[in-house]
């Protein structure tokens, strides 16, 4: 499965930053699909192929937003030998409404 397709860049583009919006827009959910896993990307940068979002790696208590590459999520295999996978029913939402998902009351 292609992590990013044309498509996908285009809308990032369209996007731009969001480092001034309180309530970011996650534009596409990875995952691991074996494992704990998830990146919520609000920005990327096609030159440096780098993401900008929200990762959720080791449950709440470690969730943080933060930088990743592509090609970290392109080079990880898991169990059983799978990839990280991009959530294809995965429809453009604001953060406020993923990160409570994620983190305690």
């Amino acid at each position: 499965m292609q992590l990013l397709t044309p498509k996908l860049i285009e809308r990032f583009k369209e996007v731009g930053s969001q480092e001034n919006n309180k309530d970011p827009l996650f534009l596409a959910k990875f995952f691991n699909p074996t494992g704990i896993g998830n990146w919520f990307p609000t920005e990327y940068d096609p030159t440096t192929e780098i993401f900008f979002g929200y990762v959720s790696l080791f449950g709440d208590y470690n969730d943080e937003w933060g930088s990743f590459s592509l090609e970290e999520l392109e080079l990880y295999k898991g169990q059983l030998g799978l990839g990280i996978k991009r959530d294809i029913h995965f429809q453009e939402t604001p953060s406020s409404i993923i990160i409570p998902q994620y983190t305690k009351s």
